[in-house]
């Protein structure tokens, strides 16, 4: 993804076509916009608490930005778009009080594309 965390942006594994574009990274110039949504993902639970800094939060943070590029291929496919260009992200921490569970939330908003050709 070469976005939040800094990994490799999911590829599409028929093509190996990258499909997931963070924030600046530029999509291909043959893409056209298709609309924006949104998509939400949950991290992994944890038992504990965590800060921002935490060994516990870069796990879930790590977990959480895999969720969401999961989520980001599965729904360009079913919208029958060619690209995901993320835009936004809200991440925020949730918590259990009864089983003292917990994991990181994420929303983020993106563009759909579509290359030209597809249409």
């Amino acid at each position: 993804m070469a976005g939040p965390a800094g990994e490799s942006s999911m590829h599409d594994t028929e093509s190996d076509r990258k499909i997931v574009y963070w924030h600046r990274d530029l999509p291909p110039i043959d893409a056209e916009p298709a609309g924006e949504y949104l998509v939400e993902a949950d991290s992994v639970r944890v038992v504990g608490g965590f800060t921002h800094d935490s060994e516990l939060w870069d796990r879930c943070y790590r977990d959480l930005m895999a969720q969401v590029e999961h989520r980001l291929g599965q729904e360009v496919h079913r919208l029958g778009g060619s690209y995901a260009h993320a835009l936004g992200e809200e991440i925020e921490s949730k918590h259990d009080n009864r089983t003292g569970e917990v994991w990181l939330h994420g929303r983020i908003k993106y563009l759909l594309l579509r290359r030209v050709a597809e249409r």
